[in-house]
């Protein structure tokens, strides 16, 4: 989040006039919010596929967008919502900015660092909100981890593993090298929550595996990599998806020298000897919707966002290491903030 001075024209009567980049799945729930909101109007959409975006916008009440450089160059536009491919994450992000426009996009904020870097500078510089949607620290398991961590004491290793079988896999774009980019990056809240409970990492070590179909497409891909933190802690985090798997996995453990906590999305356990104890996890249902009205309350009011735009460039630069680390077959180092 980039701290700026809330306009004072926003109010229920003026209300935040929204852009959306994107017709998909995310794209849909930000509309959705925006639409029921009456401190916000939804205006205009920019998607990949006209007959798609003709329809979304039928159905939100919008106006279709050429492309979404003519969509943030609109002068009837105060925020604009980035929710397409990760790819292109970075570029509209930039245009955006450097069209005066407040901005939230999903995570990544780009597939390349210093692109990253440069987009949050763009946004202090424009006094312009750009807020990187990390809905996985506002969900139920993050928020159970976080509260159960002191029942473990000192924590010395911890293991998250998700594994997705797909058959057949899908041919989308979430399978495509250069749209997705490398499986950790696109799917950095898996680092983000390492990060986010667990702070400084020092050193990374990561291997990748995937099976091609097409120069740009592949059927299955597995990442597994190890991360040393300031405080001793090591973590392991899995991440894989695809036809080559066929037992599906969301588990997420912690070892501390008084007890172990294993955590599903549904529930979570407590096991110290031969004491079980059950925890409960909240729901993982309605984060895009309490993010996009968490963005509405800080233009409108200035209420502190939950995720910073530091953090979030600390877990791509993470995740950019476990890149490295894959192709150089080493382990590599990376810097604090």
């Amino acid at each position: 989040m980039t701290l700026i001075n809330t306009r004072s024209g926003f109010s229920v009567n003026s209300p935040i006039r929204v852009g959306i980049v994107g017709t998909g799945f995310a794209a849909k729930l930000r509309a959705e919010t925006v639409q029921a909101d009456g401190r916000s109007n939804l205006v205009a959409v920019a998607g990949h596929n006209p007959e798609k975006t003709a329809a979304f916008c039928q159905r939100f009440g919008a106006e279709a967008a050429v492309s979404w450089r003519k969509l943030v160059e609109r002068d009837d536009l105060d925020l604009v919502i980035v929710s397409t491919v990760n790819r292109d994450h970075g570029a509209i992000v930039r245009a955006a900015l450097e069209n005066d426009k407040h901005v939230v996009v999903e995570y990544p904020l780009s597939l390349d660092v210093s692109e990253a870097e440069r987009a949050i500078s763009l946004a202090a510089q424009k006094q312009k909100l750009l807020h990187i949607e990390h809905i996985e620290l506002l969900g139920g398991l993050h928020q159970a981890i976080k509260k159960s961590l002191p029942l473990v004491g000192k924590v010395f290793y911890a293991r998250y593993a998700t594994i997705t079988p797909k058959h057949p896999a899908p041919q989308r774009w979430t399978y495509q090298h250069s749209l997705f980019g490398f499986p950790l990056v696109g799917a950095i809240s898996r680092l983000q929550r390492f990060t986010d409970l667990f702070g400084e990492v020092t050193s990374v070590n990561c291997q990748a595996q995937f099976w091609d179909t097409q120069p740009d497409l592949y059927k299955a891909c597995l990442c597994n990599a190890q991360l040393r933190f300031a405080n001793g802690l090591v973590a392991e985090t899995v991440y894989g998806k695809g036809e080559i798997f066929w037992q599906p996995e969301n588990v997420f453990t912690i070892y501390g020298e008084a007890g172990t906590l294993v955590f599903t999305p549904e529930s979570g356990q407590l096991i110290q000897g031969e004491n079980r104890r059950s925890l409960e996890v909240g729901t993982r249902r309605g984060l895009f919707a309490k993010d996009t009205d968490m963005v509405l309350e800080f233009l409108l009011n200035g209420t502190p966002l939950y995720v910073s735009n530091a953090s979030s460039l600390y877990a791509l630069k993470v995740a950019e290491a476990a890149r490295i680390s894959s192709e150089i077959r080493q382990d590599v180092a990376v810097s604090y903030l």
